[in-house]
């Protein structure tokens, strides 16, 4: 039986948010060697390469409007939301950072409202919000109730979830034009590393290949690179384009969740009472939110 394009959406999600679950794993192996920028940089340009090789062909120019929809969107998810993120957490703790970063589908909603008219959430998409940040606020915590308060670290990880959700909706109107999404994706990914340049003078990065000699190095960056990234965005991007930007960017709740899943199992983290509760409160609210959406018609 042939399944609907808005359940094969779903299925692309859960299937994206599963293996973005786990990239923390691998992005705490590669820190003992590399920089946050060197990660960044390094992981990017690895996925554009993919790209490539999954889409050995060229993306035509498709003049300047167009193009600076692309840039902005590559600007918006690959430049700005991981580098937000990324020194965010120089600046302010993990907990404030994991906290707040889930309310980027709360500020894609918002911006859907001006932005993408076909989508209005109702009153149980907040509802559901509030369900999933209560959750994932007990799952970072996990016992640990120290909530440090460091405005600069605390904003930036603000402006990486308005980035975020600036992502997604630049994505669906980017989408709506029918263009190949591996080849619309190479395109973000492109201008994003293009404007990421800067940021490697400001951050000391060091080409130091060798550094990938080392096999555990180098299989977390194929897969922080290829997976995570390349494959990844470009399913990210078809699920927004099957469903909706403010419908699939609830399912963002899921990663922390499949991250303590996978921590638990690979490195022996241990799971708490208090994370299993936020755990339930999470998936309420991704089930609450997801099922309650409402879309309004054109």
């Amino acid at each position: 039986m042939l399944l609907s394009k808005r359940t094969q959406g779903h299925l692309i999600a859960l299937m994206t948010v599963f293996i973005w679950g786990t990239t923390y794993i691998a992005t705490k192996v590669l820190l003992t060697d590399f920089k946050p920028i060197e990660i960044l940089f390094f992981r990017f340009t690895l996925g554009y390469l993919t790209l490539w090789i999954l889409a050995p062909r060229l993306f035509a120019w498709q003049g300047i409007k167009q193009e600076l929809l692309f840039l902005c969107a590559g600007f918006c998810g690959v430049t700005c939301y991981f580098l937000c993120e990324n020194i965010a957490l120089t600046y302010t703790t993990a907990s404030n950072v994991g906290v707040i970063t889930t309310l980027a589908p709360v500020f894609t909603a918002i911006l859907a409202i001006f932005f993408l008219k076909a989508e209005k959430p109702g009153k149980s998409f907040y509802i559901g919000c509030i369900f999933a940040i209560i959750g994932i606020a007990l799952i970072t915590f996990n016992g640990k109730f120290v909530l440090s308060v460091n405005p600069l670290g605390d904003l930036l990880a603000v402006f990486a979830c308005i980035f975020w959700a600036c992502y997604s909706i630049l994505t669906k109107k980017s989408s709506n034009y029918g263009y190949n999404i591996i080849l619309l994706t190479r395109r973000f990914f492109f201008y994003g590393l293009m404007l990421m340049l800067p940021a490697l003078y400001i951050f000391n990065f060091e080409l130091d290949l060798t550094r990938f000699s080392n096999s555990v190095n180098l299989l977390n960056i194929i897969f922080l690179g290829v997976g995570a990234s390349a494959i990844c965005f470009a399913s990210w991007n078809y699920a927004v384009k099957l469903v909706g930007a403010v419908k699939i960017s609830i399912y963002i709740y899921l990663v922390p969740i499949i991250t303590i899943i996978t921590a638990v199992i690979i490195i022996h983290e241990p799971f708490t009472w208090i994370a299993a509760i936020g755990t339930l409160f999470t998936l309420c609210g991704v089930l609450l939110s997801e099922g309650k959406v409402k879309v309004r018609k054109k």
